[in-house]
């Protein structure tokens, strides 16, 4: 290519997700050109100077600083580009302050890509198609799975929108086959997996798992119910009723429906709650574990098991979503059916008599997954085709 290309990056946050920030540093690495739009929460660096972070704070006085800063430009340099703009934010009754923050800074950098990562802001985002720059979305889990289901304002926006994406990512092959019920092209999706940093994952310090009576069982995540965790509390009751000997660790807290539901079925001393913890004491608790435990109802492909899988521990994953694109029952992990509480508490226990062998086996064809699907220089290369392809 005869000049860098330029992305521009729209997650609504900086910093934002893991997925994201790892893109950015590999695709600044491959002389990529990248812009980052949205709200800046806290101070960020890259290692790389490619990478232009153009936030604003969220205050009106900093916004409306960044609105004139933005609006002067424009108007000396760009003035009938601004004028386009203006018409179309006023047709479609989106010319508030806070419209034109957002939009004003990608229509002076404009970029040869803008890529959201979310799929409901996509209506919001159609207009820079008008000058020229191509629209890639990502396609995620809550967005598509069910969001669209219980809101059918929100369904008939993507069908309305998905025809006019130059390019979807989807997170899973599920997921890019969910996306077809609201028109997106089959032809416009390419499925690019989370990747990790497996430098980041150093298996030569992982403990030695429990060898006493007592098996430690690990879920993380949000206190939501698309993470199925009431049916994790019914599936431990049963353990509970069969004398198993049990620890389960939630991170990530619990609502008032699930500690109600954890206090009457008895659980409350055979259960931890973490809400808010570091994130490497969140690695030192999944070390400490015999098993990970992803009781979802919905997920693209979850990168706690992904993690899970890197680190050589055993995981158990529901049928959800891209999950069994990844875990193999009985090869690399183990699988269930989702919201089947007696199954996953069967499961658990065929789990718990494992031998160390059998153990190491899994654990090891977890990692080879890993290391063969799943790094962050696959997904940097992954991203970076699509890209190109426009």
């Amino acid at each position: 290519m005869n000049r860098k290309l330029k992305i521009a990056i729209y997650s609504g946050e900086i910093p934002s997700t893991t997925f994201i920030e790892r893109l950015i540093e590999g695709l600044s690495a491959k002389g990529c050109e990248i812009v980052l739009f949205g709200i800046l929460k806290k101070k960020v660096n890259y290692k790389n100077n490619a990478v232009n972070i153009k936030g604003y704070r969220l205050n009106r006085i900093n916004k409306a600083l960044y609105l004139l800063y933005y609006t002067l430009l424009l108007t000396l340099f760009k003035n009938k580009e601004k004028h386009q703009l203006d018409q179309l934010l006023k047709a479609e009754g989106r010319f508030s302050l806070y419209d034109r923050v957002k939009c004003y800074p990608v229509l002076w950098y404009m970029p040869d890509i803008f890529h959201i990562q979310w799929a409901k802001g996509l209506n919001e985002w159609v207009w820079v198609k008008d000058f020229g720059i191509k629209l890639v979305l990502s396609l995620r889990g809550a967005h598509i799975n069910y969001s669209p289901v219980a809101d059918k304002h929100l369904a008939e926006m993507y069908k309305t929108y998905f025809p006019e994406v130059d390019a979807f990512h989807a997170v899973s092959k599920a997921i890019a086959i969910e996306a077809e019920k609201y028109n997106a092209n089959p032809e416009k999706v390419k499925v690019v997996y989370s990747g990790l940093n497996l430098r980041d994952f150093n298996t030569s310090e992982i403990e030695i798992s429990n060898r006493s009576k007592t098996f430690n069982v690990i879920s993380i995540g949000r206190p939501h119910w698309i993470k199925g965790y009431a049916y994790a509390l019914d599936a431990f009751k049963l353990l509970k009723d069969q004398e198993f000997q049990f620890t389960y660790t939630i991170v990530g807290g619990l609502n008032l429906e699930l500690k109600y539901q954890m206090v009457e079925l008895g659980l409350d001393n055979y259960i931890t709650v973490e809400k808010h913890i570091p994130f490497d004491e969140v690695q030192k608790l999944l070390k400490a574990s015999d098993l990970l435990l992803l009781s979802s109802n919905e997920e693209g492909v979850a990168n706690v098991v992904l993690e899970a899988m890197a680190f050589e521990k055993l995981v158990l994953t529901t049928n959800c979503g891209g999950m069994e694109e990844v875990v193999v029952d009985g090869e690399n992990g183990f699988v269930v059916p989702i919201r089947n509480a007696r199954a996953m508490a069967n499961k658990i226990v065929e789990i718990s008599k494992l031998s160390e062998d059998q153990k190491k086996e899994i654990t090891s064809n977890a990692l080879r997954t890993i290391q063969q699907e799943h790094t962050e220089e696959l997904m940097v290369n992954g991203m970076f085709e699509l890209y190109q392809s426009l």
